[in-house]
């Protein structure tokens, strides 16, 4: 897992471990703050709306979408 950082996050009263670039953490920390959210609630957020899609995939995925605008 070379260049990924590990973070936990309560998801739900749930706590579960998260690994991603820096580069999208960096994008994440960004939307969250643009939403007035902590980033465990836009993570929640992307959780639940994120399907079958690993969770992981799921955050790369919406930190691209929010990057193209």
């Amino acid at each position: 897992m070379a260049g990924l950082k590990k973070r936990s996050i309560n998801l739900v009263g749930h706590a579960t471990s998260l690994a991603l670039e820096p580069e999208f953490w960096a994008m994440l920390d960004d939307a969250a703050a643009a939403d007035g959210l902590s980033l465990a609630g836009l993570v929640q957020r992307i959780d639940a709306t994120r399907g079958e899609r690993p969770l992981a995939s799921a955050c790369r995925v919406f930190a691209l979408a929010r990057a193209r605008g």
